[in-house]
């Protein structure tokens, strides 16, 4: 339905409901005629209860854990909303509303499915009976506004300093991983590096639910596709990367790797797509890697594990991780480079780590500090044409190369 049936729909609505009033005599006053009114809009052209907190900008998540439990997430806090549905029935129907016109079903053959409003916003659904306490609905919403480099700063995700270092390392076609825990801001993250990239390349974004938003006028967005009812026509990640190779891409991100689509990635920023992104969950730098390895182990390409590791460790030359602090934030906690092989081992380096300093007020204090070492890919950066103070890694004008 486009702006203009909607718009008459509730008009047509607003008629019906002012006649209802008026033959049964019901007397409301404005606010509370007007509340009861946007709830019944609410009901049949959008999501029941929920739609003001869709409408709510400053809401970036909504968590219903059956009919009469709501949570939102603002400002990283998550706190419980006195709203709720009449019933499971009555969420259910909103649930179907959600994924029907995406040719998508929920039921007890298929109890829970991974969807996208038409506003970008991600939506997980689970029903009974894997979900034993009702249906439940998940919404990550889109961002109207992106959030901005001076944004992230200001709410001491990163520093000026790191960001400089990030933005240097991005136009030098560093190929790097974002990578933490659920919620930890990975994609928000790239989304906001990921205007570094210089506006001549060619961009192609894979993504299992499209939330990317580059700025760049060459970009192709291919998002992948669950099986039918009948069970065809699932298009994968791991497809979706092989096929990138064939689209001339310069570089290649990948909103997530979570499985074999690893091994394509790896191969792909092991073949001259340089500058290449992706993000990943994981608990640290090395953990991170570590999943990476079990990933590529998924393809069944029964490759020795110091092979695996020698793609990884040629591939992948930055790790970014953050976490999600007690306090609800969302910090980088560690900048570190994948220098290559020792032995069997994947070395690494801290280049940037969190230093905690307090808490106050339930607030986390803390800083993101250099270590004092610059990377061994900074021939790289020169090489692009960017020269970065020493001071940026914490050491004077004469610090040498390690």
């Amino acid at each position: 339905m486009d702006v203009t049936q909607t718009a008459d729909v509730r008009r047509q609505i607003e008629e019906l409901f002012e006649s209802i009033l008026t033959e049964m005599n019901i007397v409301l006053s404005r606010p509370e005629r007007r509340r009861l009114f946007e709830q019944i809009v609410a009901e049949i052209l959008g999501l029941g209860p929920i739609e003001p907190l869709l409408a709510d900008d400053t809401i970036t998540e909504i968590m219903i854990n059956g009919a009469k439990n709501i949570y939102i997430e603002r400002q990283g806090k998550i706190v419980r909303e006195p709203t709720s549905f009449e019933s499971d029935d009555h969420l259910m129907r909103i649930i179907d509303r959600i994924v029907a016109p995406l040719g998508r079903r929920i039921d007890e053959s298929s109890p829970y499915v991974d969807a996208r409003l038409q506003d970008g916003s991600r939506v997980n659904a689970v029903i009974p009976p894997i979900s034993l306490g009702g249906p439940t609905l998940t919404i990550r919403k889109f961002a109207k506004n992106p959030i901005t480099i001076e944004q992230l700063i200001e709410y001491g995700t990163v520093t000026a300093e790191a960001i400089e270092f990030i933005k240097a390392t991005v136009i030098a076609r560093v190929n790097m991983v974002i990578s933490g825990g659920t919620g930890s801001g990975k994609t928000t993250l790239l989304n906001v590096i990921s205007q570094y990239i210089p506006s001549d390349e060619r961009i192609l974004t894979i993504e299992n639910a499209a939330e990317l938003q580059l700025r760049q006028e060459h970009v192709v967005t291919l998002e992948s596709r669950p099986p039918n009812i009948e069970g065809r026509g699932e298009v994968t990640i791991k497809d979706l990367v092989v096929n990138a190779l064939r689209m001339r891409p310069d570089r290649i991100i990948v909103g997530e790797i979570r499985d074999e689509a690893a091994l394509d990635m790896l191969q792909a920023m092991n073949t001259g797509h340089e500058g290449s992104m992706t993000t990943a969950h994981s608990n640290s730098p090395r953990d991170t890697l570590s999943r990476i390895e079990t990933m590529t182990l998924m393809a069944g390409m029964d490759l020795p594990t110091r092979a695996i590791r020698e793609q990884i460790a040629s591939a992948l030359e930055l790790v970014i991780h953050l976490e999600r602090m007690r306090d609800g934030t969302r910090k980088v906690t560690h900048i570190s480079e994948i220098q290559g092989m020792e032995g069997d081992i994947i070395t690494m380096t801290d280049l940037f780590v969190f230093e905690q300093t307090g808490l106050e007020d339930g607030r986390v204090i803390g800083r993101l500090r250099p270590t004092g070492l610059r990377p061994k890919f900074m021939v790289k950066l020169e090489q692009a044409g960017i020269q970065l103070p020493a001071s940026i890694f914490g050491v004077g004008d004469r610090g040498s190369y390690r």
